[in-house]
């Protein structure tokens, strides 16, 4: 233990065996190791965070996710597609609330094909001044099959309609023994690190998550970190990592109990320290709740999030937590750091 800590303290790559040793270590023991990485990375003593909104373009999806209670089937009750008058309402509130971007994302609607998507982002971009951070990796996957092209062709052209950044999701665990078994619709772990790569090469930053505490291994949190890390290797597109626990209720997956504090903040500890070449990892309060969020600042988190004007997917399990903008600097600076605006690049505004 000795020798892998003085190893980590020095800022030495550390390799699989070793990261997944280190889930039996103590928890303040990693929050120490993390907390040292965090300050070496980010010597000032700021924690940043972004005004934006999530909006959920639609909630008809064939994925099939047993962790998500969030997607309808086409044709049920309550199924929706966004119309465009509905989605410059929301922009409009994010715009009037001091938001610079929208979280576009939605389910993998089986009818919508390219032309829909760049209908869409070139009509907000005509008519919005706002940072279109949208449209996963399974879904960037999911619309090029339905419109017979190339992932290649299809992220080319969503970027010409106004496709700014690409969110992390849609990863949940890139171990694909454990992606069919929650998620069968979805891309498989080497589709959704193809987009990714592509994306970086066509000067797309994007950000990539880690959802765990469900059907998973500490083995398979590892396998997906060093996935993350070597893609970030090869193309130092990532600007960030945010790892959040899957919340149980409403899902087909309820029997499972919801992942405590404690296992959060050993497991971003750990992202902390095995993901050497990510700048940025962010604290998942939207789950773990403002307290936990703040914590997660002493345990390798350097950013808070979003302030998520609008949150749909986390909320359909039954976890809600809010915060206005003065009760995020208040956590931000009640733990000692100065809060600062960030865009989704976490260049400062």
């Amino acid at each position: 233990m000795l020798d892998l800590k003085d190893k980590i303290l020095s800022g030495e790559r550390i390799n699989r065996e070793e990261a997944i040793s280190l889930f039996k270590w103590d928890l303040l023991t990693l929050g120490h190791l993390a907390n040292s990485i965090r300050q070496r990375m980010h010597a000032d003593p700021v924690v940043t965070y972004i005004v934006d909104r999530n909006i959920n373009y639609t909630n008809i999806c064939i994925s099939g996710c047993k962790f998500c209670a969030f997607w309808r089937k086409k044709g049920a009750k309550d199924a929706y597609l966004l119309s465009f008058q509905e989605l410059s309402k929301k922009i409009e509130e994010t715009i009037a609330l001091g938001g610079i971007q929208i979280l576009l994302q939605g389910g993998l609607h089986p009818d919508l094909k390219i032309e829909f998507y760049e209908d869409m982002l070139s009509y907000i971009k005509g008519h919005y001044p706002i940072h279109i951070h949208g449209l996963s990796a399974p879904e960037i996957a999911h619309i090029a099959k339905n419109s017979g092209l190339s992932i290649e062709e299809t992220i080319l052209r969503l970027k010409s309609a106004g496709l700014d950044s690409i969110p992390g999701g849609g990863a949940e665990i890139l171990v694909d023994k454990v992606r069919k078994e929650i998620s069968p619709g979805k891309c498989d772990t080497s589709t959704w690190l193809k987009v990714m790569e592509i994306a970086h090469k066509m000067g797309i930053k994007t950000t990539a998550t880690m959802m765990f505490g469900h059907i998973e291994t500490y083995a398979d949190r590892v396998e997906h970190m060093l996935k993350i890390r070597a893609l970030q290797d090869k193309t130092h597109g990532f600007t960030a990592f945010i790892p959040w626990t899957f919340q149980p209720r409403n899902t087909a997956l309820n029997h499972i109990r919801a992942v405590g504090a404690a296992e959060y903040l050993k497991t971003l500890a750990i992202s902390r320290i095995v993901l050497d070449n990510i700048p940025n990892i962010q604290a998942s309060w939207v789950t773990q709740g403002p307290k936990i969020g703040q914590i997660s600042l002493f345990f390798g988190a350097n950013d808070m999030g979003s302030l998520m004007i609008e949150e749909n997917v986390v909320a359909a399990t039954g976890v809600s937590f809010r915060l206005k903008e003065e009760e995020m600097r208040y956590l931000i600076e009640d733990a000692g750091f100065r809060p600062q605006r960030r865009n989704m690049r976490y260049e400062w505004v």
